[in-house]
């Protein structure tokens, strides 16, 4: 599949056909017998109002609805819903008694839990007609999986960090705000009865079959293929290949920009020091804001002087940058590094005589760096970096972290670690999960049993081995043989639980899928299953072995990236 006739440049495809997207079911009251409180007396909410309840209710026990500005932002947003005679009676949020709304829900959770058999398998075959119905598409003579063809149902937003919109309220979405993309000779989806679509588009430049603008940043939302379908791979492919391109001219870029480090320009120094930040620490390019987008993220080019501290020592280590900042998604990132000392002088330089507020580097933005980046080498951006310096970061982590003698969980948690450097590298960060000290008190239960289970078959053992030096015969010898069995395979069960207890801890507050899923090559990955006979299900699940199909099909043991 990899062969086929490739289209002119830019043309995506020729033929585009498939049954538009699947709306979010309506809304529907709650029983009569649920009742909402404010100031302590029961009130009967309209139908939108209510809709919009429901959602704070839902998150009732979760920490978001305790932030204050989650429930500025909602209560905002929910008196915009309310009749006017409902505006006038709500007016304080501490007031609203959501409990009972609350305790609906958690009963329809477990309700749920508890369906029979044919239940669960009802609701599983409409789910597959669903797919079946709307969850391909032809594109030329293929039939392609679509990624996600449902719409999005209302709800808060929550936005990731501390976002400055989380609780605002996520609209429903409308046909009449669907753009359907298909070609011209296709059958067009046809809107839902008493309803028209914002628009039908022929663009076969794009890869997209349905998009939208959602309203809380503004920010288009698309209906893809799955990240298994054929030009999804292709695309993929093509991007490590590019980032491979970049490994024979890294050396050649970086001997530039140090030389640039010393340029008469100030344009080519800051140009020269913000791109060894984004190789050396990967960080993000940072492209100029969306209008009306709130949220005080930066990446490299749209540092302030305010995000850094320069300390000529710190920690015995000479000259250390401390970065302090919002990144993407408003997921903070502090980091301290050392640096070259020609590299610390000219951030001294750039900060000279300016305020906090002002940019460190005034001289540069995105467009002049990606333009920049174009001139080292074609299809070179800020990503591309981040793209090779995590992959090449992996494949030397696992050369130095695999020891050929030890058993399959041992290697996993090797492949564990080497993730583990990338995601930091990364910085890609989570909160450790809620359940994170009750599982890690199951695990340790577990691993305090298999210890004294073991001591036992210790125990057994050395005893076995005593009655064999008197008895001296067979029955005995065989006795002791199935004794240090039983000792070995309780010792690699504990081995095991060990192993998964340390991989947890050092996962707590690290999302190894990100660059697994984005920045890793994942023939490094494939290679190294092939090489030490790892099963390829212990590194990827089902949904990233169908998006890396292409690799599992081309790489070798022996592939370097």
């Amino acid at each position: 599949m990899w062969e086929e006739e490739r289209h002119p440049e830019g043309i995506k495809w020729k033929f585009l056909e498939h049954k538009g997207p699947v709306f979010a079911p309506p809304y529907e009251p709650l029983p009569e017998n649920v009742k909402f409180y404010y100031d302590g007396k029961v009130m009967k909410l309209s139908p939108k109002a209510e809709e919009v309840a429901t959602f704070f209710a839902k998150m009732l026990d979760h920490e978001y609805t305790t932030k204050d500005i989650f429930r500025k932002n909602f209560f905002k947003d929910w008196r915009k819903e309310m009749t006017s005679e409902e505006k006038s009676t709500i007016t304080n949020l501490s007031k609203c008694d959501f409990t009972q709304m609350s305790q609906y829900f958690k009963a329809q959770t477990e309700a749920r839990k508890l369906m029979s058999k044919e239940e669960k398998q009802k609701i599983k075959e409409e789910n597959e007609r669903l797919v079946k119905e709307y969850g391909f598409c032809v594109m030329d003579n293929h039939k392609e999986r679509i990624a996600n063809f449902k719409i999005e149902p209302p709800g808060l937003f929550r936005g990731r960090g501390n976002h400055p919109k989380m609780g605002m309220l996520k609209r429903r979405i409308m046909p009449e705000d669907i753009i359907i993309n298909c070609s011209k000779d296709s059958k067009v989806p046809p809107p839902p009865p008493g309803h028209k679509w914002k628009e039908v588009r022929h663009d076969n430049k794009v890869t997209w079959l349905v998009s939208w603008t959602e309203n809380i940043q503004g920010s288009i939302k698309y209906i893809m293929l799955n990240p298994s379908s054929r030009i999804k791979g292709e695309k993929d492919w093509q991007k490590y290949e590019t980032a491979r391109r970049l490994k024979k001219c890294v050396d050649k870029i970086r001997n530039q920009y140090r030389e640039d480090w010393k340029s008469k320009e100030m344009k080519v120094r800051q140009r020269a020091v913000a791109l060894y930040f984004i190789d050396k620490l990967a960080l993000r390019a940072g492209n100029e804001k969306e209008e009306g987008e709130t949220a005080d993220t930066v990446g490299c080019c749209s540092l302030r002087v305010e995000h850094i501290n320069l300390h000529p020592e710190l920690d015995g280590q000479e000259y250390m940058v401390e970065f302090d900042f919002l990144g993407k998604d408003s997921i903070r990132y502090y980091n301290k590094v050392p640096v070259e000392k020609r590299v610390f002088k000219n951030l001294q330089l750039f900060m000279e005589n300016k305020q906090p507020e002002d940019d460190l580097f005034d001289r540069l933005n995105t467009s002049i760096l990606n333009k920049h980046l174009q001139d080292l080498m074609e299809g070179l951006t800020a990503k591309v970096f981040r793209t090779y310096n995590a992959s090449i970061t992996l494949q030397q982590q696992l050369k130095e972290l695999t020891t050929p003698d030890d058993n399959i969980p041992a290697k996993i948690l090797s492949y564990n670690r080497a993730n583990r450097a990338v995601a930091i590298l990364c910085n890609h960060q989570r909160a450790p999960p809620k359940t994170f000290e009750k599982s890690m008190l199951n695990l340790q239960t577990k691993i305090d049993a298999k210890k004294d289970q073991l001591a036992d078959a210790r125990r057994e053992l050395k005893s076995a081995k005593a009655d064999a030096k008197v008895r001296r015969d067979e029955k005995s010898k065989k006795t002791v043989e199935s004794k240090k069995k039983a000792v070995q395979r309780i010792e690699e069960q504990l081995m095991k639980l060990e192993v998964q207890a340390t991989d947890r801890e050092e996962n707590k507050q690290i999302a190894l899928s990100t660059s697994k899923l984005n920045y890793l090559d994942p023939r490094i990955s494939v290679a190294w299953c092939k090489k030490w006979g790892i099963p390829i299900e212990k590194i990827y699940n089902k949904t990233q072995r169908e998006k890396f199909a292409w690799a599992i099909d081309m790489a070798e043991a022996d592939y370097e990236f």
